[in-house]
């Protein structure tokens, strides 16, 4: 991986064999990341994603394993109870156009990853709601 910040937008490349999320976690630990939204595109050849169920407050998780394009990645960066967390969505087509998405657990670059993230000055935490089941904003 290698990025680089251009004032409050930060571009990086994440190279094959790397997991996203975890370079991701990786600059905002690094850059001291509060608050920040995260757009992307690339290439992945294994990817777990989730889709969460209300009535249940659980998740639900897909693996994927071939060859995906990285159709649409996008999400936030913020805090819960101070320390790093991300909400991340990915959306993924294989060679036939079907297309496979939810929340990101795991995706791992096949050829590149080509990520923007906007780095918002401001701070918002987040807190667990057990009515919903979720880690939502707390707006203070």
């Amino acid at each position: 991986m290698e990025y680089r910040r251009f004032n409050n937008i930060i571009v990086a490349r994440i190279d094959r064999g790397e997991e996203i999320l975890e370079k991701m976690k990786e600059i905002a630990l690094k850059e001291n990341i509060k608050l920040a939204n995260v757009n992307a595109l690339g290439a992945t050849n294994d990817f777990t994603v989730g889709v969460f169920k209300v009535d249940e407050k659980k998740y639900y998780s897909n693996t994927f394993q071939g060859n995906f394009e990285i159709v649409s990645l996008t999400g936030s960066i913020n805090t819960m109870n101070d320390e790093f967390y991300s909400h991340i969505h990915m959306s993924c087509g294989n060679e036939l156009g079907e297309v496979f998405g939810g929340h990101l657990n795991r995706a791992v670059v096949s050829a590149t990853c080509e990520m923007f993230i906007n780095v918002i000055d401001g701070r918002v935490d987040r807190y667990f709601d057990s009515e919903v089941g979720l880690n939502l904003f707390k707006f203070e």
